[in-house]
């Protein structure tokens, strides 16, 4: 099938008629809009991968998980950077929408300038053909009416003749007329020949140039289509490419979470945060009165009281201490003495150093994971390390001590020695 052109379907039925190359230009034009639509849509896609990028960076550095341990801990990272990673592509594709944008423009302004040079010259042709055969035009009817007139003029002379051939001074007045009249017409034959000719000219080279054009607008036309159809081909190619992307993302998720482990993670739980293998012992029920006559540790106690009951009148402090001393070490000692009512009272003295209290206060730790501190009050650590936590705080981060360093850790990274 023979390929359309242009050139050989654009032409106007009349000698001024130019609709076949205003349709041509409506399509140039509506062309140039479709290029500018083209470049809004990338525009948008674009803007919204950019912020689907942005969106999932904030979402895997703000995600949490610091709680978690052992495999499903390495899951969740996993899956925080993951997240990450697919939106920094999504921002790398933003990137490369934005860069076929620019390239339908500079399309489209290249072919706007080429197009505007193109639409000057045939304007100028135009316009001069229309000025041309306008002129043509005036010169026909001043011909034809100079003919008519010189028709008539040559009439009325041969009837004057053969009516009055004896009034020869009457007669030779018509035939001049008639003979001034012929003149003009031959004048404005001749005027309206030269238009003629000038308007053949101007039209051959208004249809070379129309056939020209109409070429260089089809090929642009042709250009046009064809770059759209590859932008569009490669924008949905960029779409494809960042699914396979996304889901190589995923892939890597998956892969961790079949290493995820439920039996692994509880005995790791239990490895580092075990408190005690049996349960505590019973209390039994145990009479005061047996552990006396027992002569069990409390005998040595009524001795003792009894001998501080029998001073208690004149007995001085250093007797009582003297007694404290005597006695076996423990965390809390019963004495007797009078109260206020002057019967007998028992009071507990607290027997503590001041080691055992600064022992109880201080609570050393072993990391168990390395962590990279992120804001300046955080604490990076590494695993073996040894640390002193002076503060447990209930969102999961700990006060500890490294050396001379003082910062905040995930409690979770820590195993009491």
């Amino acid at each position: 099938m023979a390929q359309l052109q242009f050139c050989d379907a654009f032409w106007g039925t009349d000698f001024t008629d130019h609709s076949g190359y205003e349709a041509i230009l409506q399509r140039l034009n509506e062309g140039r809009r479709m290029c500018k639509d083209v470049e809004e849509l990338l525009r948008m896609r674009a803007t919204a991968e950019e912020r689907y990028g942005r969106d999932l960076v904030t979402i895997a550095r703000k995600a949490g998980g610091q709680a978690e341990i052992s495999t499903l801990k390495a899951s969740f990272d996993q899956l925080k950077a993951q997240i990450e990673n697919t939106g920094n592509l999504h921002i790398e594709l933003a990137g490369m929408l934005k860069e076929e944008i620019q390239k339908v423009e500079a399309f489209r302004e290249r072919q706007k300038e080429q197009r505007k040079k193109l639409e000057e010259i045939m304007e100028k042709v135009q316009k001069s053909k229309v000025t041309l055969y306008k002129k043509t035009m005036e010169s026909k009817r001043c011909y034809e009416q100079r003919c008519k007139e010189a028709d008539e003029a040559e009439q009325a002379a041969e009837k004057r003749n053969n009516d009055s051939p004896s009034n020869l001074r009457q007669s030779e007045k018509v035939q001049n007329k008639a003979r001034l009249c012929r003149q003009a017409a031959n004048l404005a034959e001749k005027q309206h020949t030269l238009n003629i000719d000038q308007l053949e000219k101007t039209r051959q080279d208004w249809e070379s140039t129309h056939r020209s054009t109409c070429e260089v607008f089809q090929q642009q036309e042709s250009d046009r289509i064809s770059m759209l159809r590859c932008v569009l081909w490669d924008h949905c190619n960029m779409l494809s490419m960042q699914c396979i992307k996304d889901d190589d993302c995923h892939e890597e998720v998956r892969k961790t979470l079949e290493k995820c482990d439920i039996t692994v993670d509880k005995d790791f739980f239990i490895s580092v945060r075990k408190t005690g293998l049996s349960p505590p012992e019973p209390i039994k029920f145990q009479s005061y009165y047996e552990r006396e006559t027992n002569g069990s540790p409390g005998q040595a106690h009524k001795s003792s009281l009894t001998h501080l009951q029998q001073e208690a009148t004149g007995g001085s402090r250093s007797s009582i201490n003297n007694w404290r001393s005597s006695v076996a070490p423990s965390s809390e000692v019963l004495v007797s003495g009078r109260d206020e009512a002057g019967g007998w009272a028992s009071t507990q003295l607290p027997e503590r150093t001041r080691e055992a209290d600064r022992d109880e206060s201080v609570d050393q730790y072993m990391v168990i994971y390395d962590y990279t501190a992120q804001d300046n009050d955080e604490l990076s650590i590494t695993k073996g390390e040894f640390l002193v936590v002076t503060d447990k705080g209930e969102d999961g981060w700990w006060t500890a001590h490294k050396g001379n360093m003082v910062g905040l850790v995930p409690g979770t990274y820590l195993a009491k020695v």
